[in-house]
């Protein structure tokens, strides 16, 4: 690798799945075994797979469910870390298994509890889905979300920004 090559910087893109149930009310979450956090289904994609081939296999690999790929809902960055996740609304095809190697628990949750739930950087991500709005590219650090406030979880509308 050349001195140039070594300083170009390095990014790894990542996919992942919002599903909504027929009543549209619950979420498909899992709980990870690698962290334990509630989060949508999904992973890092392979070289040689596109971006809908490789959601619907880390889909099927986490929760053992089939899907159709609707659109995609969000771009996100962690700023920290040089990941850019593309998340994407989808149909279930089928029931999800209870466990998996990769989820320890896999569960349709109501829309009210994705803040309880999950982490700010992930509940966001679910709530962008659900807007069936425009595509929205956000960036965090890992933790926080820089600029566009997460969404009221009771209406979906952005949060009012506070004064810090």
């Amino acid at each position: 690798m050349s001195a140039n090559e070594q300083d170009l910087p390095r990014h790894s893109v990542s996919v992942a799945g919002v599903i909504v149930d027929d009543s549209e009310r619950n979420v498909l979450l899992i709980k990870r075994r690698d962290n334990g956090h509630w989060e949508p289904p999904g992973g890092v994609l392979e070289l040689g797979e596109t971006i809908e081939d490789g959601l619907r296999r880390e889909i099927r690999e986490e929760t053992g469910l089939s899907v159709k790929v609707d659109r995609l809902t969000g771009v996100y960055k962690n700023l920290s870390r040089g990941i850019v996740a593309l998340v994407y609304s989808c149909r279930s095809q089928g029931q999800p298994a209870a466990t998996t190697a990769e989820a320890a628990a896999i569960r349709w949750q109501p829309f009210s509890s994705i803040n309880e739930l999950m982490e700010p950087v992930y509940a966001i991500r679910v709530h962008d889905a659900l807007g069936h709005g425009d595509t929205q590219t956000r960036a965090h650090d890992g933790v926080r979300i820089i600029g566009n406030p997460p969404p009221n979880s009771d209406t979906g509308d952005p949060a009012p920004i506070s004064a810090e």
